[in-house]
């Protein structure tokens, strides 16, 4: 998954962007709200994390514009305004969640993971087609008692596959949600990703399989 960090404080930006990388998303990073605002206006992402006192545009003028534009991207807004009337600020400008400063790295995780299950209509962190499973806390893809931990990008492919099962996910896609626009990489790393997933299920004993499709894209199916 995707995500936009726009907070000012470049120390507590970096480490927050370190710990969502951990735990497997992608993270892009702004430092003042216009910044937010122009990736927001030219980018998907699957949520926002979105900080109020910022320089140039502050958060809540940021959230009401996207808002505005009809761009409804979760929205986690953190601010050290802990007052009732800034969280119902928040909240009635379209935030879907609100957390005060400081906080715990595992409550913002576990926020972050709430809004964005939210948006893919998921009830909880576990995956499953056919005999596979991917746990989404763990980041653990298995098949019965095999098991085997998924690093960043891996996990991020497989998930996108098994929240689409049989829709066709185009390379450029992939490139798109999880190596970002402005990304040098070139494109036929998402074969080598594919190529290296496919490795994983067979060693699982998986009874699906990714499929290629011809010039459109790839898709997680069941075996025949």
């Amino acid at each position: 998954m995707r995500l936009l960090l726009a907070e000012d404080e470049e120390e507590l930006s970096e480490a927050l962007a370190a710990v969502l990388r951990h735990n497997n998303y992608s993270v892009d990073t702004v430092y003042d709200g216009q910044e937010a605002l122009d990736y927001l206006e030219g980018q998907e992402y699957d949520g926002v994390i979105l900080d109020i006192m910022m320089p140039k545009k502050n958060g809540i003028e940021v959230l009401k514009t996207i808002r505005a534009h009809k761009n409804q991207v979760p929205v986690l807004l953190l601010t050290a305004k802990t007052q009732v009337d800034d969280r119902v600020e928040g909240l009635d400008a379209g935030a879907d969640d609100y957390l005060g400063k400081p906080f715990a790295m595992k409550e913002l995780l576990a926020r972050v993971r709430a809004m964005t299950r939210r948006r893919e209509g998921l009830t909880d962190n576990l995956l499953t087609i056919g005999n596979l499973s991917l746990n989404r806390l763990t980041f653990e893809l298995s098949v019965g008692e095999e098991k085997v931990r998924l690093a960043n990008k891996d996990f991020q492919m497989i998930e996108m596959l098994m929240v689409n099962p049989g829709q066709i996910i185009s390379t450029e896609r992939f490139m798109e949600k999880i190596w970002g626009y402005d990304s040098e990489t070139e494109i036929n790393v998402v074969w080598v990703y594919v190529s290296n997933l496919r490795k994983r299920l067979a060693a699982l004993g998986a009874d699906v399989e990714i499929k290629a499709v011809r010039n459109q894209g790839y898709s997680l199916e069941l075996k025949k």
